[in-house]
């Protein structure tokens, strides 16, 4: 009794120190077929990790990106292999920055419906997070 104890206490205490993900949405794209973006605020854990790969049922494919201003002014996207997420900080997905691209999300998804995402870590962690679904000229939820 007493090692069940011990072990159940062991497990929550690894799920405290594992990544939290919250206030999760999703952007509709304004033009059919293109991909639509995902938004999410992260928290580190109780070491530092790194967030590998987004997953969402039903899309074909998952690409994390960062939008960056270059020296002439002009507003890029580069795709992100990787996101460092330090421990016991906060590391954003919000316009303008970090975001995920989801590919052909399935076509039952509109706004007002809630996407899973799972986000992995290359420690072998798992956050998983609901995401609000917005049509494409919504304002992001607070």
């Amino acid at each position: 009794m007493m090692a069940a104890l011990i072990l159940a206490a062991a497990g929550c205490s690894a799920q405290a120190a594992a990544p939290v993900a919250y206030d999760a949405y999703v952007r509709l794209a304004a033009v059919p077929g293109r991909p639509a973006a995902g938004y999410f605020a992260l928290r580190g854990g109780a070491k530092d990790t790194t967030l590998v790969r987004v997953e969402a049922p039903g899309v074909s494919r998952s690409e994390m990106h960062g939008s960056r201003m270059t020296a002439s002014g002009m507003v890029t996207m580069e795709s992100l292999a990787t996101v460092p997420v330090p421990a016991k900080t906060d590391v954003a997905f919000a316009p303008g920055g970090r975001h995920v691209m989801l590919f052909d999300l399935p076509q039952n998804i509109r706004a007002g419906s809630v996407v899973p995402l799972t986000l992995r870590f290359a420690d072998g962690a798992a956050a998983q997070v609901e995401a609000t679904v917005i049509a494409a000229g919504d304002v992001a939820p607070e």
